[in-house]
């Protein structure tokens, strides 16, 4: 199988930068670079107060979708100039936007829908590559989720034949893959909340992005109520397939939850108290269907030490690493599997997500954009 070039682009629940990965992908996928643009200010207050759902405007959201192209193309001129690179050399680019709001289908039998910001065609424009979007949405048609989608692609990268494989994805939520020695009957789904609770609160009480390696968190005291009171959120309860996002778990539901207690939780308490509900809940989804096994931890959470090191002590049959140990850095799985996703796209083959998202069958997940070579 021939080998191309592909770039993969994402800006996922933390909203802390576009990941950007340069990848060789034909029989295997292996990342050859990688970088992280910033996000501006601007642009980060434009993309809360869309997710937060307030004082929507069409030209607020056509602005924004334009301006997140502009900085996806900026990402990519970038990593071009670094592996003195041009345009002809990349097969493709795939890219997953910045999601601003995600319904996933009703039990009522209502279809759900996603939205995803980054104008393909703009990308295209700018970068003069073949650009790969609209990932989720063919999925939901299939009567899927539309998410998580990577476990697809951690199911690729990382599973290996006669052990039971966890792959624990700590973005701004957190999501599962679950793959038996066997083989059979893969799952995964969003457990809830990883970093997206803790960055609110440490931007609120810190004025940091967040809580490096959880010395905050690992500063304060559970609060058993507090952890009660979050624990009883009836997403945890639901069978996958299921999936979440800052429609649900944000800062009024942080606020709902803190109010509920009494007497009131010190700001160190309640961000240790979000680390531990982050640790119980991933290691309960985990141990539903493992009781021992490898456990590959990816993600911007797998810098937070003492939430890692909770997640290992309540797995502790587990033998844990990172993705580092399969050649990608945690920070850019993501942006690595929508480099996959594009390649696969372009071959027109059906990536298997009905396992992840419930969807009734496999699909040709993605919109094509054509290049438009100078």
């Amino acid at each position: 199988m021939t080998s191309h070039l592909y770039i993969g682009l994402i800006s996922g629940t933390s909203m802390d930068g576009v990941d950007c990965v340069l990848a060789e992908i034909g029989e295997s996928v292996k990342v050859i670079g990688q970088l992280t643009r910033p996000i501006p200010r601007e642009i980060e207050s434009a993309l809360l107060k869309l997710c937060d759902n307030k004082d929507l405007n069409l030209q607020l959201i056509g602005e924004t979708d334009i301006a997140l192209a502009q900085l996806f193309a900026e990402a990519v001129e970038e990593i071009l100039d670094r592996h003195a690179l041009s345009p002809q050399d990349i097969k493709a680019i795939g890219s997953h936007g910045q999601t601003i709001w995600h319904e996933p289908p009703r039990k009522n039998g209502a279809r759900g829908f996603t939205m995803q910001l980054c104008d393909a065609n703009t990308l295209a424009a700018l970068t003069s590559i073949t650009t790969v979007a609209d990932f989720r949405g063919m999925d939901m048609a299939a009567g899927g989720q539309g998410a998580p989608l990577v476990p697809a692609f951690h199911r690729q990268m990382f599973q290996k034949p006669g052990e039971n494989l966890a792959v624990l994805n700590l973005g701004g939520i957190a999501n599962i893959t679950l793959i038996p020695a066997n083989r059979s009957k893969p799952s995964g789904f969003d457990t809830g909340p990883a970093n997206v609770l803790m960055d609110v609160w440490t931007r609120k009480h810190l004025g940091k992005a967040f809580d490096s390696a959880g010395s905050w968190a690992a500063s304060g005291k559970l609060n058993d109520a507090l952890l009660a009171a979050m624990l009883d959120e009836p997403y945890f309860a639901l069978p996958p397939p299921k999936s979440t996002g800052r429609e649900l778990f944000n800062a009024q539901w942080l606020e709902e939850k803190t109010r509920q207690v009494a007497p009131a939780v010190s700001a160190a308490d309640v961000q240790r108290t979000l680390a531990e509900l982050t640790a119980i809940t991933v290691s309960s989804a985990i141990r539903a269907t493992f009781s021992s096994g490898k456990l590959v931890v990816c993600g911007g959470g797998a810098g937070n030490t003492f939430l890692v090191q909770r997640v290992g002590e309540l797995l502790e049959n587990f033998a844990l690493c990172t993705s580092s140990d399969f050649g990608i850095h945690p920070d850019f799985v993501e942006a690595a599997a929508f480099a996959w996703f594009a390649s696969m796209r372009l071959a027109e083959k059906p990536v298997d997500f009905p396992p992840f998202t419930g969807a009734g069958h496999r699909v040709i997940s993605g919109a094509v954009y054509c290049g438009q070579k100078a």
